[in-house]
């Protein structure tokens, strides 16, 4: 299975950086992994609520060019649906038993994701009622990938 985690802005912190490396080396003997960056838009401070969604709008068709027809797409999203570690592995297993082939899973911009992004979406995901910097969320989000390997191949991690 391939999963591509496509994403709004670069990475700047080193920290950060490496982090998203450890997972990757971590992942690739239980999937392909593609991270794509698309442009972010500079927000001006005190930007109107407008301005915001204007934002907002050009990055998601960034995104959206980089989504592929067939694709199962899963927004990271504060209002989307949680699931504990157990059942976001089981989520990934049964996609790949049903035959997705490639998995997407949308980290917005400091704003978030447009309303196109997320209707385009299969499935939105909560991490937590709490923001998280967009940064921070792609190392929560390939851990939380790694972990769901971990379990549905039955190896140990730690709790």
């Amino acid at each position: 299975m391939k999963i591509t985690v496509l994403a709004v802005g670069k990475v700047k912190e080193k920290f950060y950086r490496d982090a998203i490396g450890e997972f990757q080396k971590r992942l690739g003997r239980y999937c392909r992994l593609e991270i794509v960056e698309v442009a972010d838009e500079q927000t001006p401070d005190h930007a109107s609520g407008a301005t915001e969604r204007q934002i907002k709008v050009q990055e998601g068709r960034r995104l959206l060019k980089k989504i592929r027809e067939g694709d199962w797409v899963c927004a990271l999203a504060i209002e989307g649906k949680m699931l504990d570690s157990v059942g976001f592995s089981q989520k990934i297993n049964a996609l790949g038993v049903g035959g997705a082939s490639r998995l997407v899973f949308v980290v917005g911009g400091s704003l978030g994701l447009s309303e196109e992004v997320l209707g385009r979406a299969d499935f939105l995901l909560s991490f937590s009622e709490m923001t998280f910097p967009h940064q921070l969320m792609r190392v929560i989000l390939l851990e939380q990938i790694y972990r769901a390997y971990r379990i549905m191949k039955h190896e140990p991690y730690h709790k």
